[in-house]
């Protein structure tokens, strides 16, 4: 999305890392693309060179390292990223945020775009620490149908992707659902 007017419906603005690390990403179209395969293609390359992943943290102070990088150029990035991994050692979720100027927080739970304006209040009313899977994929459900009631777009759906100690996957959701106004 760009602005409040769809350019492609079926853009998959996530990467995968590594098997526990996964990234999404907004900002400018040409700068998400070419940063986020930029980073995708290091974090494999220290991978295949150490034969070892990336735990989440590491990689999230790696991809602030190359915005506080490509701040100082003649060339920034414009793009804000949601990085968000198991670590395969401690088996401990992270989320962190990142924005275009480099700024680093890891948090509980985060939104990113015109969503947040709709799903931050959500987000703390509900969230729990010790929530489960069904649990957040309630709580998803409840952000999008918000999402669908209130966005002044024609909102064209969700991909929902699931980190855990299996890796990374994709979980059908419910895009033709009809919700009714309040």
């Amino acid at each position: 999305m760009r602005g409040v007017t769809i350019l492609k419906a079926s853009d998959d603005k996530t990467r995968e890392l590594n098997r526990h690390t996964l990234m999404a990403f907004s900002g400018e179209a040409g700068d998400t693309v070419q940063f986020a395969e930029y980073i995708q293609a290091n974090i494999k390359l220290y991978s295949m060179r150490n034969d070892t992943d990336l735990a989440p943290s590491a990689v999230a102070n790696f991809v602030r390292g190359e915005l506080a990088k490509s701040l100082r150029s003649r060339n920034p990035y414009t793009v804000n990223l949601l990085l968000g991994g198991l670590d395969p050692i401690t088996r401990q979720p992270h989320l962190y945020w990142l924005d275009y100027l480099a700024a680093l927080a890891p948090m509980p739970y985060a939104a990113h775009g015109y969503a947040q304006y709709y799903c931050l209040s959500i987000l703390d009313k509900h969230h729990n620490p010790n929530i489960n899977l069904d649990q957040g994929m309630k709580l998803l459900q409840m952000c999008f149908d918000e999402l669908k009631r209130r966005m002044p777009v024609d909102f064209k759906g969700l991909i929902v992707k699931v980190v855990d100690e299996k890796g990374i996957r994709e979980v059908e959701i419910d895009n033709d659902k009809i919700v009714k106004s309040a």
